[in-house]
């Protein structure tokens, strides 16, 4: 896999690493509170409201915002502040809205059941992992308009964490997970035909612009792992850091007029329980693109 020059992502360049490794640890917040920005008018943020979440996600790669439930009306509000955020490029994946965005609720589903739209858990995953290497998912926005009744509890890590966990235990399972043919996720089929191929790519693969992108699932079904040594070490080590409650995982329950931006960290969903009025139904809009959060480059000097 080609690597720009300078990266701290290239496993060549130890010093580069070494630079980068320190001021991503010290960057580590002390507490969810050091995520959070408060945003009085989310469709048209102010200019040191924008600061502040770019601040927190070029450090984070992911922000918790808040603001008051009445100020988010609909979903163009949602689009309209990732908009200012620099994610203009939705990818408008099966059963998104018409806007784009996606409404994820308890729903009927036709055909083939995916797990978003029911109440039961999400394992861990950044979105769009099944995607062709063109239409990667490099940034996504979620927005809690209704809680559940019980549950439906988010954990978050950021990818660039695991990724320098893991280079410290052994470098050379970075290398198996930038393999092209490290995961693969085979074709999606309904009854009227096949919605997407077969797709092989890494876990870890660096852009253009010298950012770290990781696409994963945890699903034990319809995943195909390249068979060698060095990759069947890095999964397990994945899983096994992702269930280490020493880990830099942040547990929220998002609650209504609550949401996150993200350049793809690796997230789960416990599952929920429904209540027996409208105002007890967990909805949550999600919005996928295919950018980054702006001003949030990796700094490789």
């Amino acid at each position: 896999m080609n690597v720009p020059a300078g990266s701290p992502f290239d496993l060549e360049n130890d010093a580069a690493w070494q630079h980068w490794r320190a001021a991503k640890l010290a960057s580590r917040p002390a507490s969810l509170g050091e995520m959070r920005v408060h945003l009085e008018d989310p469709c048209n943020p102010a200019a040191q409201e924008l600061e502040n979440l770019t601040a927190t996600a070029r450090l984070h790669n992911w922000v918790l915002f808040d603001t008051d439930p009445a100020a988010m009306p609909d979903e163009s509000c949602l689009k309209q502040l990732c908009e200012r955020l620099g994610l203009v490029n939705l990818d408008r994946n099966l059963r998104a809205d018409d806007s784009g965005i996606s409404s994820i609720e308890v729903r009927e589903q036709q055909g083939t059941t995916y797990i978003p739209y029911t109440d039961r858990q999400l394992s861990w995953h950044t979105d769009g992992y099944y995607n062709d290497s063109d239409r990667q998912v490099h940034g996504w926005a979620l927005y809690c308009v209704r809680q559940a009744a019980e549950g439906g509890e988010s954990q978050l890590m950021d990818h660039e964490l695991l990724y320098l966990m893991m280079r410290d235990a052994d470098p050379a399972m970075v290398r198996a997970l930038m393999q092209p043919d490290a995961m693969t996720i085979p074709a999606n089929r309904e009854e009227d035909g096949e919605i997407r191929p077969d797709h092989s790519g890494p876990v870890f693969s660096v852009d253009d612009d010298g950012h770290l992108h990781m696409r994963y699932s945890a699903r034990q079904r319809n995943i195909v792992w390249k068979d060698d040594a060095g990759t069947r070490k890095a999964r397990d080590f994945i899983t096994a850091l992702l269930r280490d409650e020493t880990a830099p995982i942040y547990t929220y329950r998002l609650r209504p007029g609550e949401g996150v931006i993200s350049n793809n960290i690796l997230h789960r969903r416990n599952s929920f329980t429904d209540g027996d009025t409208p105002d007890l139904k967990r909805l949550v809009w999600r919005a996928r693109f295919h950018d980054r959060i702006d001003s949030t480059a990796t700094t490789m000097e």
